[in-house]
């Protein structure tokens, strides 16, 4: 019995100690094989114990040692515990992931002019039949979005971000759009801000490569953050989603980014410059170009992009870069209104079947400059003050869409023959001529766009406005805003809200925005922009629909997680 007690004893002693210095998964493992063991043995001698006692009297050493099989078994499923722990830290560290769910619910109302003409060779443009005013009234839509990010430490200075996006208006998995703005065209830099189906996309992919050399340099290649950037994520009650300017670009593309982090030099908090090229349009892969020779050159976006200060309560940015070999189109599906009968390019009758096409580009019609400043500053009462000046030049040649669309700020109708019969190939209704106005012509746009957010019980008030002019022209197609970007508007927007924080990880906003258009083509860059109140009196025509005025009024609920 003496001897038994001694061997508790020294299993007792050597248990702890071995716990405390068991730091690794192999070491725990070790462990739990001891103590098993340990425990085994115990319970062994337990039955040899209680099979002696049974033929004499009863001994309190069998309920001790109970006791101590019992805190040994006890001991053993705490560090089962701890290894499992590890085992799943050890796998969910590879990835870590994350999110936010917004459902949001859409009043809308556009009032709407249809203002189209067909140029009738010797006459000139004659207005069609069916031109009419009307309004459109959509009294709910709704819409959820999911966003998934995730990242993961690849090595001690190469990181990996990523995020899924689903986007979609309830009770519709379609896919495509009929076509009867810009904004109803669904292509590769836009599926993030325009309802699609119920998959889900790609919006980010990307790797950075920090610190290389030992080096302020870093790198980072895959599908861009180029959403959401300073200052329209403050509307979107989060911190900057996107490298450049939110008024300037809001579009996803697939590029490169090499950037200097010259706050490690000159000791000016956030201050880095980085220079990003993208990829815009591929127009061979993918195109058909085995069974014919295309002349359209893939577009290439780059420049620079300099923060010249971020602290966390102020930033100023300045952003400049250019589009080379523009396109009249990207690739994307839609449902085209109309449809070419007889292969002559034109669209001469309904699409009453509702086909889907996919659509790419046919010419490129010239090269872009876009730049601008943007300033934001978080005041000590917390209230939040910023400005944003954006400036477009479109540079153009004298290529133009063959489907009446124009060209870069240009307009091209076809010009048709009355003698002719629409939907005969062999009877020349369509003359393979068009009549042109502004081709080859380069053109400056302009836009202010300022805000502020005042603190308010349960959360804060958001005030903002923005004016485009009439060749305004940015890349912020991908804003989700049902009736389309507010920040691509040629003329003006004011937009008022209330968000409520009901938690830090959840928030209600309510708001609504106001448009009123001074020129056609808002989201654009083909076509002439024609005067609202000129179409307004048939002295100019729009191959689209002509929005006047429109308000959204709407109502969100985010859930971060």
């Amino acid at each position: 019995m003496i001897r038994l007690t001694h061997i508790f004893l020294l299993g007792l002693m050597l248990v702890p100690s071995s716990l405390l210095a068991a730091p690794t998964m192999e070491e725990l493992q070790r462990q739990i094989a001891e103590l098993a063991a340990t425990v085994e043995k115990l319970n062994t001698q337990v039955a040899q114990e209680k099979a002696r006692q049974a033929k004499a009297k009863p001994a309190p050493s069998v309920a001790e040692l109970q006791e101590t099989v019992t805190e040994l078994s006890e001991e053993l499923e705490e560090i089962n515990d701890r290894v499992d722990k590890n085992e799943t830290h050890t796998a969910t560290d590879r990835v870590s992931w994350y999110g936010d769910l917004r459902t949001k619910a859409d009043s809308t109302r556009q009032e709407v002019m249809i203002r189209q003409a067909a140029v009738i060779q010797g006459m000139g443009a004659m207005p069609m039949p069916t031109n009419t005013d009307f309004a459109q009234d959509n009294g709910i839509l709704y819409t959820t979005r999911l966003r998934l990010g995730m990242k993961a430490k690849v090595w001690k200075n190469v990181k990996f971000n990523g995020r899924l996006l689903m986007y979609k208006n309830w009770g519709d998995s379609s896919g495509a759009k009929v076509m009867d703005s810009w904004s109803a065209f669904t292509m590769d830099g836009t599926n993030s801000g325009n309802t699609t189906d119920d998959g889900i996309h790609v919006d980010r992919a990307y790797f950075t490569w920090n610190q290389i050399g030992k080096t302020p340099f870093y790198l980072s290649i895959g599908r861009r953050p180029s959403t959401y950037g300073a200052p329209t994520n403050y509307r979107e009650n989060e911190a900057r989603g996107g490298t450049p300017s939110g008024h300037l670009v809001n579009f996803d593309f697939d590029g490169i980014t090499i950037g200097y982090k010259l706050h490690q030099k000159t000791g000016v908090d956030g201050q880095t410059i980085r220079f990003c090229y993208g990829q815009g349009y591929e127009s061979e892969y993918g195109n058909g170009t085995l069974g014919r020779e295309t002349e359209v050159e893939d577009t290439h976006l780059g420049g620079f992009n300099f923060d010249v200060w971020n602290n966390g309560e102020s930033w100023l940015q300045l952003t400049m870069f250019g589009a080379k070999d523009v396109t009249d189109g990207f690739k994307g599906v839609g449902v085209m209104p109309m449809i070419d009968s007889n292969g002559d390019g034109i669209g001469d009758s309904m699409n009453t079947n509702g086909f889907i096409t996919r659509l790419s580009a046919t010419t490129n019609v010239g090269d872009m400059l876009i730049g601008g400043i943007g300033y934001g500053r978080r005041l000590e009462n917390d209230v939040v003050l910023f400005g944003s000046l954006g400036w477009t030049r479109t540079l153009a040649n004298n290529n133009f869409n063959s489907m009446g669309f124009g060209g870069l700020m240009a307009d091209a109708a076809p010009i048709f023959d009355l003698n002719g019969t629409p939907m005969d190939p062999s009877d020349d209704f369509f003359t393979g001529q068009y009549a042109t106005e502004g081709l080859g012509k380069d053109r400056d746009g302009y836009s202010i766009y300022v805000g502020t957010q005042i603190p308010a019980p349960m959360g804060k008030i958001g005030l903002e406005y923005n004016y485009g002019s009439r060749y305004w022209a940015p890349f912020t197609q991908a804003q989700d805003d049902v009736l389309g970007s507010k920040l691509a508007t040629r003329g003006h927007v004011g937009e008022g809200y209330y968000i409520f924080d009901i938690n830090p990880r959840m928030f209600l906003k309510i708001g609504a925005i106001y448009y009123d258009y001074e020129y056609t083509g808002s989201g654009s860059m083909l076509g002439k922009p024609q005067k609202i109140s000129d179409v307004e009196k048939g002295e100019a025509f729009s191959p689209f629909p002509v929005v006047d005025t429109a308000w959204d009024a709407y109502a969100s609920m985010t859930v971060k997680f």
